[in-house]
């Protein structure tokens, strides 16, 4: 049996393809994830934060992670920037809490976490795991919202009502 022997031309060409390829898909790759730098720049911009590797990284980690607790953000950024203190980590963190850009969400056991998502939503916490769901009902909202718009409360002023929906997962394992 003799070797095959792909003419030089059509060789050229099977590299060429495979470059333009790659490039593809670096292109749209490096795309959304600039977007998505961009998304946090602005985010950081508008609060009045000075724009710094260290702040674009706890804030991708918050987001990406979904929910994470300060050592597990820690654990995400270390991998990224390993030179990055624990005290700074912690600094941010406060500070993005106290700007608004992340909210903390504590659980019946006693953990720390910190939420990205900013929009109207709930909790679903399962008390055997120690897991929270994010939970979006707008049945929910408006119901809440019209039974404290005619239920005043002596001395006090609603900024927001969050629940937390206590129970216990059932997942099926099938």
């Amino acid at each position: 049996m003799q070797p095959r022997v792909i003419e030089r031309n059509t060789f050229l060409l099977y590299v060429i393809n495979i470059i333009k390829l790659e490039l593809f898909l670096f292109k749209n790759i490096y795309t959304s994830h600039m977007k998505a730098y961009d998304g946090l720049r602005e985010k950081l911009i508008h609060e009045g934060f000075k724009v710094t590797p260290q702040r674009i990284g706890v804030l991708d980690a918050v987001k990406a992670l979904n929910r994470p607790s300060a050592d597990q953000i820690l654990e995400y950024i270390k991998e990224r920037h390993p030179a990055i203190s624990t005290g700074t980590v912690y600094n941010i963190l406060e500070s993005f809490v106290d700007k608004g850009l992340i909210r903390i969400v504590k659980t019946d056991k006693g953990s720390m976490l910190y939420d990205a998502i900013l929009e109207s939503h709930h909790h679903l916490y399962c008390s055997d795991c120690d897991k929270i769901e994010d939970y979006h009902d707008e049945e929910l909202n408006q119901l809440l919202d019209n039974y404290f718009k005619n239920k005043e409360i002596k001395n006090f002023s609603i900024k927001d009502i969050k629940l937390q929906i206590v129970g216990t997962f059932h997942f099926n394992n099938k």
